[in-house]
């Protein structure tokens, strides 16, 4: 399998970066590969979410699950654990929001960024659910490493052809989001 560059989008004070077209049934496999996102905000998180075939809004319903490494360069604090507040289930609160997915709290500092793949599974199907997973690593506030897991389902059967990133507050100064299909 390889990976065939579909398109990229940089970032320069942007609120989004979007993808609006290249998602179809060429593929059953899409990357996102994020390369040094910086926010404008401090302390804020790195964010997705998807429009189904002729939607709008960006806000499709999505069960999630995440956790996430970290260890702060004082020694102050390092753990593995569960994110809870990252979570989104079809009852709760925040479904149909942009759904975190690399880089908890992120920075703003001139020395934080975060870099990871989000992949997006089969989202031409009219049949199943749409599968997501990410992985990424951050330097972020208060001056830690992080490393980052994502996974869960857009729960609908429309096809999927957009994807919108954001953080959650602010614009992305800086960073490129390359898409391929897995092919």
């Amino acid at each position: 399998m390889a990976l065939v560059y579909i398109a990229s989008k940089t970032a320069s004070a942007d609120a989004t970066l979007s993808f609006t077209s290249g998602i179809d049934a060429t593929y059953n496999e899409y990357q996102f590969h994020f390369v040094n996102m910086h926010p404008a905000t401090d302390n804020v998180d790195f964010e997705f979410q998807v429009n189904a075939a002729g939607a709008s809004g960006f806000n499709e319903p999505m069960i999630t699950t995440a956790f996430g490494a970290n260890h702060q360069e004082g020694d102050g604090y390092a753990a593995l654990g569960y994110q809870a507040d990252h979570d989104q289930a079809t009852a709760g609160a925040n479904n149909g929001l942009y759904q975190p997915i690399i880089g908890y709290s992120q920075g703003n500092g001139n020395d934080e960024s975060l870099s990871g793949v989000l992949t997006l599974y089969n989202p031409s199907s009219t049949t199943y659910v749409k599968h997501f997973t990410s992985r990424g690593s951050a330097y972020h506030y208060p001056n830690a490493a992080d490393d980052s897991f994502m996974a869960g389902y857009i729960n609908t059967t429309a096809a999927i052809d957009e994807i919108s990133f954001a953080f959650e507050s602010g614009n992305i100064d800086a960073g490129t989001i390359h898409m391929y299909g897995v092919g």
